[in-house]
Order: C-alpha cells, then sequence, then structure tokens
C-alpha cells in the first residue's frame, strides 16, 4: 500500500464528517433521496482526494 492510499483512508471519513453538516438535500426535489446521497459520496471523495494531494505535496516539498 502506498502513502497516498492510506491518507486516502485517513481522510475520507473525515470528509464526510466535515460534509455532514450540510443538508444537502434541500437542493434535491422531493423523493431524490438516493440521487442526493451519490452527489454526497462524490462530494466527500472529491474533497478527500483534494485534501490528500494537498497534504501529500506540502509534505515532499518540505522534506
Amino acid at each position: 500500500m502506498t502513502i497516498k492510499t492510506i491518507l486516502y483512508l485517513i481522510i475520507l471519513p473525515f470528509s464526510i464528517l466535515a460534509l455532514d453538516s450540510i443538508n444537502i438535500n434541500n437542493v434535491f426535489k422531493k423523493n431524490r433521496y438516493y440521487q442526493s446521497r451519490i452527489l454526497y459520496m462524490f462530494l466527500a471523495m472529491a474533497l478527500s482526494y483534494l485534501v490528500v494531494n494537498f497534504f501529500y505535496d506540502f509534505f515532499i516539498s518540505v522534506v
């Protein structure tokens, strides 16, 4: 396992926790629960991708 994979596994729960404060269901039409959950998971993965790449590049440039 690479260091990026480990960072993804660590950061993903934190990004889900951070996005948990946003009520994304108000953006969608009624009875569109599954579509809102899919968008929620995509946003969590995208946020974790950005955070992991930031930390990885930051620590590589410092060391």
